[in-house]
């Protein structure tokens, strides 16, 4: 049964990323609007902004070797991330919290899911993260940041009593200006590790081992 799931699961990522190397027009589109004003998330609500396959694949097996359940997603996006995550908790009997801001791009991530068979697994909260996931009260496996980088730090402080002793935090384009200067405050935290990926794309940060 996971072997026929991973198959649907991976033709639909096949077909979101045939369309994702289409889309180009769109990311351009979007970041010329930083000429007349600070670029903003509708800029790109038609826009692909996802993880490459090999981060994908990395994921998954990050998920399946640390047996990683509670998963919370900042950035949905159309849900090539998410398939990825509902990849490897399909290994682990897990389930996916994921929040996205524009709600055209929830629905057609949630139709993507469908096409998957796996929106069984996928809970979709559409809205500002800060109020979408303001009353999460339970454990947090996998926190995966890939949304608005300017919130990367609030939704981390609003979300760390959640954190447990082996939760790891992924941070994707952690190469950003507003990424770099929420992760040079949280190494401020004697407490947490970090671990560069990807060429410094992406890093996980951990708690360390008292």
């Amino acid at each position: 049964m996971i072997n026929e799931q991973n198959i649907q699961i991976q033709n639909t990522l096949s077909h979101l990323f045939i369309d994702s190397k289409k889309d180009k027009f769109n990311v351009l589109k979007g970041l010329t609007t930083s000429i007349f004003r600070p670029i903003q998330p509708s800029d790109f609500k038609e826009a692909y902004l996802s993880i490459s396959k090999k981060q994908g694949v990395d994921l998954v097996q990050l998920i399946k070797d640390n047996n990683l359940k509670n998963i919370v997603e900042f950035g949905t996006s159309f849900g090539i991330s998410t398939l990825f995550l509902a990849q490897g908790v399909l290994e682990t009997n897990g389930h996916i919290i994921t929040t996205e801001l524009i709600e055209s791009k929830a629905e057609k991530a949630i139709k993507n899911f469908k096409e998957a068979g796996v929106n069984n697994l996928i809970e979709v909260r559409i809205g500002d993260a800060m109020e979408t996931l303001k009353n999460h009260n339970q454990p947090i496996d996998l926190l995966f940041l890939d949304g608005w980088k300017d919130l990367y730090l609030p939704l981390f402080q609003m979300l760390e009593p959640n954190f447990h002793s082996n939760t790891i935090i992924y941070v994707d384009n952690a190469n950003m200006a507003d990424s770099k200067t929420f992760l040079n405050t949280i190494r401020k935290n004697s407490n947490y590790k970090f671990q560069s990926i990807f060429d410094g794309k992406a890093v996980l940060i951990n708690r360390k081992k008292q």
